[in-house]
């Protein structure tokens, strides 16, 4: 049986107004394609419920989204945080700090980036733009498409993470206005942008604990893109 991946979602709206739990489709695509069964968490989910269904996960995706609350890494408020949602941001570092001490195979994407390094101990940046100086733009770039690479990353040489991308330098997207700031003490940096912004981590000594801080469900028409999500779904079915 190919192994399930539960995939975190958000609380939103539909056309009518109506509240719905959601993920955009490309998290789906991108684990059906890799060969995983993607299995959507809502966010209402109590403790003692989440915990009756993590045992039927292979692994665990935390996807994009909206900004965490400077409550959960004492950072200060700033005026481009935006709403954020209490709701989600227990359920996702919970499930993460269960997942990295049980050693599920994890992968973090963008806000999911920021979850994994929260969750372990680190903080943020509230607002790149205004507490970064650097050369590059670290936003959502809303004019442009969500496949527009933005600038490089490297890759660690020696990482774990370098093994499955295979190549030292990735171009990719940004959709971003926050991102780690004081890397939490379990993790290792395995990526950085030109300006130094860490882009990639890593938890040593876990099967499959990685973390980014682009959106690669954009880009599965990159090889290393292929190679990061296939890796995660056969970690996912060996656990």
């Amino acid at each position: 049986m190919r192994p399930v991946i539960g995939i975190t979602t958000y609380n939103g709206k539909s056309p009518s107004d109506l509240p719905i739990v959601a993920v955009q489709t490309r998290y789906v695509r991108a684990i059906l394609q890799a060969g995983g069964l993607p299995l959507l968490l809502p966010n209402q989910l109590a403790q003692d419920e989440w915990l009756e269904i993590y045992p039927h996960l292979g692994g665990i995706l935390l996807t994009g989204g909206g900004d965490i609350a400077p409550e959960h890494f004492s950072g200060a408020h700033h005026p481009k945080v935006g709403e954020v949602d209490e709701e989600r941001d227990s359920l996702e570092l919970a499930l993460l700090r269960f997942a990295a001490e049980d050693k599920k195979p994890f992968l973090g994407i963008c806000r999911g980036c920021q979850v994994v390094n929260v969750a372990l101990g680190g903080t943020l940046y509230t607002h790149i733009p205004d507490q970064v100086q650097t050369g590059i733009r670290h936003d959502c770039y809303p004019e442009l498409p969500r496949t527009h690479l933005a600038h490089p990353v490297r890759i660690e040489e020696g990482s774990q993470i370098s093994k499955i991308f295979g190549e030292p330098i990735l171009q990719v997207n940004s959709l971003h206005h926050q991102g780690i700031k004081n890397l939490a003490p379990a993790l290792k940096a395995a990526g950085h942008a030109p300006d130094g912004m860490i882009e990639a981590v890593e938890l040593p000594e876990h099967p499959f604990g990685f973390a980014v801080q682009w959106h690669p469900e954009w880009l599965t028409d990159q090889l290393p893109t292929r190679n990061l999500f296939k890796a995660f779904v056969e970690a996912a079915a060996e656990k």
